[in-house]
């Protein structure tokens, strides 16, 4: 089905697979223009030719969020073809689920660049276009991760917390201007690759993240979250979803029939 036209655009982050790939689906759906970044250029190219097909608009661009010099280079060129309206930052990951005592500072800093300055520069970078449309909007897909901690995922944890904290403080320093502050804090997601990646290519290992859960989350599932909030009228701000499969309460509280 076509979409029906429409002037807006939205920039998606991590858009090569799981909930940005999905999120790029909903919002070109929903009539968004969407601009679909990522490392993986083959990935988002494809996306991007999928999408036109179905009758959408959409552009692809590699980018690498933790370069500032990309970034800035990538938003000069963006806005310079016309008004940018949505900013969904996705792009982040996991990596070890290590103690404290053991755990790999070089992971911990690539969690950080990606989850936290990954988002800060995209943010700063766009965020002139976002207010200069009058009707702006800035999404931060953070993690219950950064609301409480767990045994072994401390780095991840401090990573999502910072993105966590960038959200909230950024829309207690922009309140007033024409522009929202969104964040999406999901559980328990099945998406491709992300515990894979975390434990090293461990399939195994990964799998038992998801073990014994009928029914995780999935990317689509948190895409139709983020879509859901993105287009509320522009006076309603969602400050801060938090959304879970029913099998889980919290962290460290899971519902596993084995």
């Amino acid at each position: 089905m076509t979409a029906p036209e429409t002037t807006r655009t939205a920039v998606i982050t991590g858009a090569s697979s799981g909930i940005g790939a999905a999120t790029a689906r909903q919002l070109a759906a929903a009539g968004y223009h969407v601009v679909v970044t990522a490392r993986r250029k083959d990935r988002i190219e494809a996306l991007a030719e999928e999408l036109t097909a179905a009758g959408h608009r959409a552009t692809a661009h590699a980018l690498d969020v933790t370069d500032r010099a990309a970034v800035d280079a990538f938003a000069a060129d963006l806005t310079a073809r016309g008004p940018v309206d949505v900013l969904v930052n996705n792009a982040g990951g996991a990596l070890g689920a290590d103690p404290v005592a053991t755990g790999d500072p070089a992971e911990w800093r690539q969690m950080f660049e990606t989850n936290v300055l990954g988002t800060l520069h995209v943010t700063q970078a766009l965020l002139p276009a976002l207010t200069a449309t009058g009707d702006g909007t800035v999404v931060v897909l953070s993690s219950t991760a950064g609301l409480a901690t767990y045994e072994g995922g401390a780095g991840y944890v401090a990573a999502k917390h910072g993105a966590h904290v960038l959200a909230e403080t950024l829309r207690l320093e922009i309140v007033g201007t024409p522009v929202r502050v969104i964040e999406i804090a999901p559980g328990m997601v099945r998406t491709e690759g992300f515990a894979t990646t975390r434990f090293h290519g461990d399939e195994e290992r990964a799998a038992k993240v998801y073990e014994g859960v009928a029914e995780p989350l999935t990317a689509d599932d948190v895409a139709d979250t983020i879509t859901w909030a993105v287009t509320r009228p522009s006076h309603v701000n969602i400050d801060l979803l938090v959304v879970r499969p029913r099998a889980q309460a919290s962290n460290q509280k899971v519902h596993r029939e084995l």
